[in-house]
């Protein structure tokens, strides 16, 4: 680990950045002040503190601001570290947080190497990553507007026919012949049914833009080489992809699964032994995308003319890698319904292995890439 001589936290909000300082060979951080959070502010107190043109160790917690300040300040050759939140220890019994204490507490706990730095995005990267997580946000206001439109079409006796799916052409042929005796009433459902449409033209949208930005994202590669495994088609590539980076930067499978916060949680103490349910750390994003995923292993293993489509355009290593995947994931999916367990527990089971396989197709694509 790299020693320097000051090591600064910063307590960052929207308008002002709280500063304090741990230089080595003291024992307590000193409280320096509050400083706007502008860039201009930010280049002046870098040169305040380093007159001589020493190298400086900054942190501050990950958050809505973004990782602006980070690349300014590596950008002027010092050290910065984007700090997981909830894995900053806290003290039981210490009931009072103000700015200057948490700016004097991240210096202190960052002079002793204490915090988890978060891995910061490249500007191309975040840019992906903007677009799958507008994409996640605008297919959920289409989900509530579709289930605003069923529960007034409830309200009022309008049932789609039994045993048919929902919103297939033949669903909204049906919504058209809907008519309603107040006027007032028939302006609310034509209100429903337009925003239903308006966001559906969005995500479509938004897919589209997907699909264009793919053409130029330095790590395509491996999008491409994660659609050969079954249930992960380009919006689950992509998220997984553009939230992680590059997946070769863990060391092991385990290592991503537990960044994921798809291991189980544990509470032992002496001779007791008690496992939880998952974790849920890490990125809550990906999490949800695998586990929708997991849920395509619940039938038999086959490789089917859609599959083949999807892998005809990876090597020979990330083919049989799928479809090693798909034999293990489907007879683990069956093996664990018939231990009597639930489907919601075995899907998280099969997502927790399916990363496995994500890991052995980024390694593959990169192999092949040296």
């Amino acid at each position: 680990m790299t020693k320097f001589s000051k090591y600064i936290g910063l307590d960052t909000h929207k308008d002002t950045i709280a500063v304090a300082i741990a230089e080595a060979g003291q024992s307590k951080p000193r409280y320096y002040g509050e400083i706007a959070n502008t860039p201009e502010a930010v280049a002046k107190l870098v040169k305040k503190l380093s007159p001589a043109g020493e190298v400086l160790s900054f942190c501050y917690e990950a958050g809505p601001c973004g990782y602006g300040i980070h690349r300014q300040l590596t950008h002027l050759g010092h050290a910065c570290a984007v700090v997981a939140p909830s894995l900053i220890p806290v003290k039981p019994g210490d009931r009072v947080k103000t700015d200057r204490r948490d700016s004097e507490s991240l210096a202190r706990l960052h002079r002793a190497g204490e915090l988890t730095a978060v891995w910061v995005p490249g500007p191309e990267q975040e840019a992906v990553r903007d677009l799958t997580r507008a994409r996640e946000d605008t297919k959920a206001l289409e989900r509530q507007a579709k289930q605003r439109l069923s529960a007034f079409l409830l309200r009022h006796g309008r049932l789609y026919a039994a045993g048919k799916t929902k919103w297939t052409k033949a669903h909204g042929e049906w919504l058209m012949t809907l008519k309603f005796e107040a006027p007032v009433q028939q302006n609310v459902f034509q209100e429903y049914v337009d925003t239903v449409a308006h966001l559906t033209g969005r995500v479509a949208a938004l897919e589209e833009e997907m699909v264009r930005v793919l053409d130029d994202f330095s790590l395509a590669p491996i999008v491409r080489a994660l659609m050969a495994l079954r249930g992960i088609q380009l919006v689950t590539a992509l998220t997984v992809v553009a939230e992680i980076g590059d997946l070769t930067r863990f060391t092991s499978p385990r290592q991503l699964m537990s960044y994921l916060g798809l291991v189980p949680s544990e509470s032992s103490s002496g001779a007791t032994t008690r496992r939880g349910g998952i974790t849920k750390t890490g990125n809550g994003h990906v999490r949800r995308v695998l586990t929708e995923a997991a849920w395509c292993y619940r039938f038999p293993a086959r490789k089917t003319a859609h599959l083949q489509r999807r892998a005809k355009n990876t090597s020979d290593p990330v083919q049989a890698i799928a479809w090693k995947a798909q034999k293990r994931l489907c007879g683990r999916y069956q093996h664990l319904i018939r231990a009597g367990k639930i489907k919601v527990q075995v899907c998280t089971a099969i997502a927790r292995e399916l990363t496995g396989f994500l890991w052995a197709v980024a390694c593959a694509v990169q192999t092949e890439t040296q």
